[in-house]
């Protein structure tokens, strides 16, 4: 089909996970083409066998010129576009690409030469990247993604030091208290430090994950505990987040990256669903067990929520630790 393929891949960790299938299936398809991926979270999939080159996304916009004559020079024969953005349609168009292939949202169809109109009614993520495949004529894509760990001993190690500087071992459940999305995906801090007395009480282990961001937010949940709790906020990184995640027995967290990336090195998830639509975007794992608080006003895709958060504050502590105890069982 191509010699020359590039693919702009999603702006958040989690499409980018959930891209995973689509990827498999284009390299799968064209092993002799020359597959480039350009994003934000492109460079975390190098280890993935799914393409020869993997490119970040820059954001000041004199780089993202650069890139651009870069890529034009090159003259892919295929573009496919992950986002549904503007501005990754004329992205590609300034690449030069001679296919633009993409879903006919935001305006962008002039800018496309094969524009997909987007499904009606909507799929889950993995399902629409998967169906952006069909002009080019893949249709064989897996329905779930598979994250690849990969031997590299210094990374192993360095996990195993941060576990013992955190005071754990075993019977680990992560707790990871960030979203990137707004405030409204995100657990009270007090369930969380309630959830954390019962694992402690039952011989599980909880550890504290997120960004340097959510600093704040697992100091709330440790006060709320009324004891220490194993913390690694603030002290991982993207590279190393798939094999620190694989040490886990669950991890409980709201609809965020983080989830898709656990459930694909098949780890046991649980993810609290509020603001935005399971249906949609739940992690898809053999492992996976999904909560929400049942709202009516629920799946409202808000950043943050104008009343009084009912999605997630229904949501009760003792519910999360049967779906964790099922899980790790």
């Amino acid at each position: 089909m191509s010699a020359a393929i590039v693919v702009r891949t999603p702006n958040w960790l989690g499409d980018t996970v959930m891209a995973l299938p689509t990827l498999a299936a284009l390299r799968a398809a064209e092993p002799g083409a020359r597959i480039t991926l350009v994003g934000r979270w492109a460079t975390l999939l190098a280890g993935q066998g799914v393409a020869d080159v993997a490119l970040p996304y820059p954001r000041p916009l004199a780089a993202r010129r650069r890139l651009a004559r870069a890529l034009a020079a090159e003259r892919a024969d295929v573009a496919v576009l992950l986002p549904s953005s503007l501005e990754s349609a004329l992205a590609a168009w300034r690449w030069r690409a001679a296919r633009r292939v993409g879903y006919a949202t935001d305006g962008r169809a002039p800018f496309l030469t094969d524009a997909l109109p987007l499904p009606d009614p909507r799929l889950h993520q993995v399902d629409e990247y998967a169906a952006l495949l069909a002009p080019l004529g893949v249709s064989s894509v897996a329905a779930a993604p598979a994250w690849t760990l990969r031997h590299d001993p210094a990374m192993d190690a360095e996990i195993a030091r941060l576990l013992a500087e955190a005071g754990v071992g075993a019977r680990l459940v992560g707790l990871h208290l960030g979203a990137a999305f707004g405030s409204s995906k995100l657990w009270p801090p007090e369930a969380f430090g309630r959830l954390a007395q019962r694992l402690t009480a039952v011989g599980l282990t909880p550890v504290l994950l997120g960004t340097e961001d959510d600093a704040a937010t697992a100091a709330a949940v440790t006060r709320a505990a009324g004891a220490p709790i194993a913390s690694l906020v603030g002290r991982d990184r993207p590279a190393l987040l798939p094999r620190l995640l694989a040490r886990l027995g669950c991890l409980v967290s709201g609809d965020t990256g983080v989830a898709h990336l656990a459930a694909a090195v098949d780890v046991a998830t649980v993810t609290l669903f509020g603001p935005t639509d399971r249906r949609l975007t739940a992690p898809r794992g053999r492992k996976s067990r999904t909560l929400d608080g049942s709202a009516p006003c629920a799946p409202c895709f808000f950043p943050r929520c104008p009343i009084d958060h009912v999605c997630l504050t229904r949501i009760e502590p003792d519910e999360v630790l049967r779906e964790v105890r099922r899980a790790v069982a």
